[in-house]
């Protein structure tokens, strides 16, 4: 089943880990995968290119589908292999609500997370400040007392969405890997 989907990925990119845990929840093992060098600017070969107009990582086929965002392709997973593997959907209200809202809440932590690592990389020398750092690495810090506080709530036996396993763990899993080396310098 999985012979006929193709992974491109980066090393190091929460969004192409996303996907890959994803695969793996869904017990979707021997699908074809290749790595490829971010350095070197592999994501802008014209392979990436054919499928994916952006150049980005990842990028997912299954057959003649082509589906190119992390959180897309793990809906698409779960609606295409619902049986299959771990859930990562849960069925109540009430868990999908929170599983929802911490997944796309995610994303302000991400980018607090990359305004911290990426300052040197995505502003110019002239126009850096280190008050501005300062103040990045106190956003990304209080953003990160939040999810503590969010872990402390519901208790030992829940992970960040709840107490159900499902594509959540896919995001904040590989959000948190990334973001572990931060802490130190925040």
């Amino acid at each position: 089943m999985a012979q006929n989907m193709t992974l491109l990925w980066g090393s190091g990119s929460p969004p192409c880990w996303r996907v890959m845990i994803a695969l793996e929840e869904k017990n979707l093992q021997g699908y074809n995968q290749k790595l490829l060098s971010f350095e070197k600017m592999e994501h802008k070969s014209q392979e990436v290119l054919d499928i994916n107009a952006r150049g980005q990582l990842p990028s997912f086929k299954h057959g003649d589908t082509t589906v190119n965002e992390s959180y897309a392709a793990c809906f698409y997973l779960e609606s295409q292999f619902k049986s299959q593997g771990t859930k990562l959907i849960p069925d109540g209200a009430a868990e999908q609500a929170l599983m929802y809202q911490r997944m796309f809440e995610g994303l302000t932590f991400y980018e607090k997370l990359n305004a911290v690592i990426y300052y040197t990389w995505f502003v110019p020398e002239e126009e850096r400040h280190d008050s501005a750092l300062k103040r990045n690495k106190e956003a990304l810090t209080a953003e990160l007392q939040l999810w503590e506080g969010y872990l402390q709530k519901l208790g030992s036996a829940s992970n960040l969405a709840g107490t159900v396993l499902h594509s959540g763990r896919c995001d904040r899993f590989s959000n948190c890997c990334y973001s572990v080396p931060v802490r130190a310098v925040c």
